[in-house]
């Protein structure tokens, strides 16, 4: 097994903890165990906690910029494309299995300021949806919508089933195009 493949371990049973059994939960030792490594294994990659949530945030919150990034990159049409990666995303995520929820816990309730890269790449998003060829109003309250339905889903608020959901997701979409 290479060294990719237990860092990449690591941080899968660091997010598996966080969203099962929370951020208190998460220490080096159950980490070690849920993936299956030693923990000198654990400490080569995260030499202590903070380091391990600090690769967590990264790596989620990379996969989600990423992930944005491509859906507007490779958008059939130019009007609304970032309003609808931004949407697309975030429904994925959803879906997916929450991984932002993820990081986002993980950092508010250990170091905010992990949370700057996000923040930063959220304020070129806001700006890229405002310019997005659609009206600017609309495009913003999509994103607004798409974040009030995954901070829903993460706190099991007011949570819609699948159907429901789906015509959401359809209804803001449809203001995108």
């Amino acid at each position: 097994m290479n060294r990719n493949s237990k860092r990449n371990n690591a941080l899968s049973a660091a997010s598996f903890i966080v969203k099962n059994h929370g951020v208190e939960k998460l220490t080096l030792e159950a980490v070690a165990k849920e993936a299956g490594i030693s923990k000198g294994g654990l400490l080569h990659h995260f030499p202590n906690k903070q380091a391990l949530i600090r690769g967590l945030v990264e790596e989620l919150t990379d996969n989600f910029v990423t992930d944005v990034n491509n859906r507007a990159a490779n958008a059939t049409t130019s009007d609304g494309k970032w309003s609808r990666a931004y949407l697309e995303a975030t429904f994925n995520d959803i879906t997916e299995g929450n991984e932002m929820s993820t990081a986002l816990i993980a950092s508010l309730f250990t170091s905010p300021d992990l949370l700057a890269k996000l923040q930063s790449e959220y304020l070129i998003w806001q700006k890229n949806i405002e310019n997005d060829g659609i009206d600017p109003v609309k495009s913003t309250l999509v994103r607004l919508a798409a974040d009030g339905l995954w901070l829903s889903e993460m706190f099991g608020l007011g949570k819609l089933n699948d159907d429901l959901r789906e015509k959401v997701i359809r209804s803001l979409k449809d203001l995108t195009e």
